[in-house]
């Protein structure tokens, strides 16, 4: 009977396959004795069957299901499955749940880094744009506008106030901005981190903080901690893996620590050593260990002469170096100082502005040829000046500017090529291995607001400016102009070389002028006296 069943099904194959006739009785045609005699005859399904089961020649059998009446459909179909409605508090429960929380954050953002992705089907490699004057155009283009960063919500009618790149993710920029005077609801001091890599238009990460933020910086070890400096003297800290915009952990506000504004952050050392540096506008400056920011592990006031705190401004480290810095104040004195040591504190004074300094940048880009003795800083003198450690005289002055420079900051990756900007809405960069007199090149930006920091991509090729609007502006930088030949260094060293020459015979000539008048006059007398 077994065989009978499968006849039966490979029969209805060959009806639905073949169109044979459907009234045709099995019963009638074939007997038990003609089953085995019927089956090695047809070849068409060999490779179907099964070896073991039945001969060569069948087709595969599928298991087939019971036989379903159309009352048993219905039923199944009428059945409904019921679930259970959610009450309003148990739905305001999982909706402030952190998991959920947590999950919309996420996706969310995912989302929207899909929807603002777009892409140029009509991109041309060749590199024209619209024929022969597109090329032309913009092979003369060293600078142009890629993009711009602003959050009506939470940018807007705040000053930015300083910039940070990721060390672990070159794509996320931090950004702080101090109070909006026409929100008086909101917090005081805001820190945003924008994502470059995709074209949204809002932040990654929104911090808040009950002071106004006037430095923020990257913890370099550690890729989910950012750190800001407050204006009440408070240093805060983030965390991007919780759920919360407010600090997770914030310095105390005591004599031990800082007590005025808090402009210079740096995070100075190894991945197994390394610490918080900061110095607020009464010259104490303090290191912490960001596993404990109950209290600074040191503490050092600044002082110039005559036991007088330094107001500092702006602060830099030299490439690779923990223990020695340099800062700028508000009386436009420069000093160079160490941390440890006999000579801990102020060891060298650069004079030469004539205003508060605004920047301070220090040379850090390594190549054939040490460059950190070199450092730039800019003034509301209308001046950004090269300075080396070697020398408390500036090297060169770059007076090209007609108005307030308020930043400055070397290429990260050409050792002769800085930028600058100013309060007309001016970006400026500077290629002294080309010329000291002028720029290289120079945008304004559109609106024409005042641009407070300017800062460099870890890869050289764009370079970003913050106004005092709260809009970042982020600008291209041609190849040929970011990327540095393999003589710059050497040009650099002869660059420097002249710079120096030109100072000593521009002292030299002063030194004339001023002793002048007298060497005319003994002149006058000795050809005014009789001949003998």
């Amino acid at each position: 009977m077994r065989y009978k069943k499968l006849i039966d099904i490979f029969f209805s194959l060959l009806q639905d396959e073949y169109n044979l006739n459907p009234g045709l009785e099995w019963e009638d045609e074939f007997t038990a004795e003609d089953e085995e005699n019927s089956l090695p005859h047809i070849d068409g399904f060999q490779s179907k069957l099964p070896p073991g089961i039945l001969p060569h020649g069948l087709p595969q059998v599928k298991e087939v299901q019971p036989a379903v009446t159309q009352v048993e459909q219905q039923k199944d179909v009428e059945k409904p499955k019921e679930v259970r409605e959610l009450s309003e508090e148990e739905k305001q429960m999982i909706i402030l749940s952190e998991d959920f929380q947590r999950f919309i954050d996420r996706t969310s953002r995912l989302v929207e880094r899909a929807l603002a992705e777009s892409v140029d089907i009509y991109a041309d490699y060749t590199g024209t744009l619209d024929g022969e004057e597109g090329m032309d155009e913009k092979s003369h283009q060293r600078l142009w506008l890629n993009r711009s960063f602003y959050c009506e919500r939470w940018s807007r009618n705040r000053c930015v106030t300083s910039m940070d790149w990721s060390p672990q993710f070159p794509e996320l920029l931090a950004a702080s901005y101090n109070q909006n005077y026409d929100a008086p609801n909101d917090p005081d001091g805001i820190c945003l981190v924008w994502n470059t890599k995709y074209k949204k238009t809002t932040p990654e990460f929104v911090f808040h903080c009950q002071s106004q933020v006037m430095s923020t910086t990257f913890a370099r070890f550690h890729p989910n901690l950012i750190l800001g400096g407050t204006y009440a003297g408070q240093i805060v800290l983030w965390d991007n893996r919780v759920q919360k915009r407010t600090p997770i952990q914030r310095t105390p506000l005591s004599a031990s620590a800082h007590t005025h504004p808090v402009y210079c952050l740096n995070v100075v050392g190894t991945q197994n050593a390394h610490n918080l540096i900061s110095i607020s506008t009464d010259g104490k400056m303090c290191s912490w260990s960001l596993d404990m920011l109950s209290q600074p592990q040191e503490t050092l006031d600044l002082q110039a002469k005559q036991s007088k705190p330094i107001a500092v401004t702006c602060l830099a480290f030299p490439h690779g170096d923990v223990n020695n810095f340099v800062v700028g104040s508000e009386d436009g004195t420069v000093y160079s100082a160490c941390r440890h040591g006999i000579r801990a504190g102020v060891t060298e004074t650069y004079e030469g502005h004539q205003g508060p300094v605004t920047g301070v940048s220090a040379h850090a880009v390594q190549g054939g040829i040490d460059f950190s003795h070199l450092f730039l800083t800019s003034s509301i003198d209308w001046t950004i000046k090269l300075w080396s450690l070697k020398e408390n005289k500036p090297l060169y002055s770059f007076e090209h500017n007609g108005d307030y420079v308020y930043d400055v900051a070397w290429s990260p990756t050409h050792p002769a090529l800085f930028a600058a900007v100013d309060d007309s809405g001016r970006l400026d960069l500077w290629n002294l291995n080309q010329d000291t007199e002028v720029p290289a090149a120079s945008v304004v930006v559109d609106g024409c607001p005042a641009l407070n920091r300017v800062s460099w991509t870890p890869s050289g090729l764009h370079v970003t400016v913050g106004d005092d609007s709260g809009k970042i502006w982020v600008y291209d930088v041609a190849e040929n102009l970011a990327h540095p030949r393999g003589d710059e260094w050497n040009k650099f060293l002869y660059t420097q070389q002249d710079l120096k020459n030109n100072k000593a015979d521009e002292e030299l000539d002063k030194h004339n002028l001023n002793s002048g008048p007298s060497s005319l006059t003994s002149m006058s007398s000795i050809s005014s006296m009789p001949i003998r």
